[in-house]
């Protein structure tokens, strides 16, 4: 009987896997597993949190610092939180931080410290979406889940040429994904179409010549690749205004708070600021300040989250504080409750990147220390 079509492409790429897989520490290679070796839950969930719109690269160091600080989902659900978000701070995307903490306190407490192994349940957990949960049950419990991230979704739609636009083409391709998914080896069949996309199938010039998939592509035959995933088109991001206030004391210390536990940057540390307002005549200037210093203006620095554009105006006031119990003791401004974070110790802070860029404009040294 000649197998069904799947099937053989599915053959055709476990066998490049094999041959051209990535090694990367939170995975199983096909070596390891024909020695016996097996995923470990805790591990890949942890990378997959870490990889949600962030590149392999940047997740590697943070992967193995936070296995060094947290071994097990024990470990890591009994951790304090501001160090869980200390540890994640520079990673972006702060809302994966406080869920990856409630999700390993919801694991230990509902599930004995054992991840469950479907899909559905795995959804009920903190954090956890469609994606992670497919990618858990096929990677960690070898279920035949459909597994479907931005590599994926390049590969699979010039395979089949999906004309329809993300992001309304996802389940389209997700009911293709698992028709193509295989009965054995499902998660490193996922794997591959996660390392196909990532080193073959890319979004500019992709090397077809080297392609498991370049006899089936449609793509391929019938257009250009890189057109594929096809898009609507990208709507401009609104932009925020907002005003940072910079101070720095005669201790070289840095006035910071923490933000509100809800909301963007929920639980993180900040430098004193306004509101962000889509208002123009919103108040972004010095009159905003936190509490009376010299302040003066520095400029601008703009970051881009997922929904808008953010501008900040910054401020910086050098000012001389007194101290209590010593050198870099001292209480808040009257009417304030943040603290004085020498410079020294501001990287171990959790500190968003918008906060890191506003300080560093006013302190241009502010993170060479420590």
């Amino acid at each position: 009987m000649t197998p069904e079509p799947a099937t053989d492409a599915a053959a055709l790429l476990l066998g490049w896997y094999d041959r051209h897989h990535r090694d990367l520490p939170w995975r199983i290679s096909p070596p390891m597993a024909r020695k016996g070796a097996v995923a470990d839950p805790y591990h890949v969930w942890l990378s997959e949190v870490m990889l949600q719109q962030t590149t392999v690269k940047a997740v590697k160091a943070y992967f193995q610092k936070f296995l060094a600080l947290w071994p097990t989902v024990g470990d890591l659900a009994a951790a304090d939180t501001e160090d869980v978000m200390k540890a994640w701070a520079g990673l972006g995307y702060y809302a994966r931080a406080r869920n990856l903490k409630k999700c390993a306190e919801a694991v230990v407490r509902d599930h004995g410290g054992r991840f469950p192994d479907r899909e559905e349940e795995l959804k009920a957990l903190p954090g956890i979406g469609d994606y992670t949960a497919a990618a858990i049950a096929a990677i960690a419990f070898n279920r035949r889940s459909a597994v479907l991230d931005g590599n994926v979704e390049r590969v699979i739609s010039r395979l089949h040429a999906v004309e329809t636009p993300l992001p309304a083409a996802k389940p389209e391709m997700r009911a293709l994904v698992h028709t193509l998914t295989p009965l054995g080896r499902p998660g490193d069949f996922a794997q591959a179409m996660m390392d196909l996309g990532a080193t073959i199938c890319t979004p500019k010039r992709p090397a077809c010549s080297l392609c498991p998939f370049r006899a089936d592509c449609r793509a391929l035959k019938i257009a250009d690749p890189e057109t594929f995933p096809r898009k609507a088109p990208r709507k401009e991001k609104p932009l925020r205004l907002g005003a940072a206030f910079v101070a720095i004391d005669d201790c070289e210390a840095v006035y910071l708070r923490k933000r509100p536990e809800t909301g963007l940057l929920g639980g993180m540390t900040e430098i004193p600021g306004t509101e962000w307002t889509s208002r123009r005549d919103g108040d972004t200037s010095v009159d905003a300040h936190p509490f009376p210093a010299p302040w003066e203006p520095c400029g601008t620095v703009s970051h881009v989250f997922t929904h808008f554009e953010l501008r900040l105006s910054v401020f910086r006031a050098s000012v001389v504080r007194v101290s209590e119990g010593g050198a870099g003791a001292g209480a808040a401004p009257a009417g304030t409750s943040g603290w004085w974070e020498p410079l020294d110790s501001l990287k171990a802070q959790a500190l968003p990147t918008v906060m890191k860029k506003a300080i560093a404009k006013a302190i241009p040294h502010a993170f060479a220390a420590g």
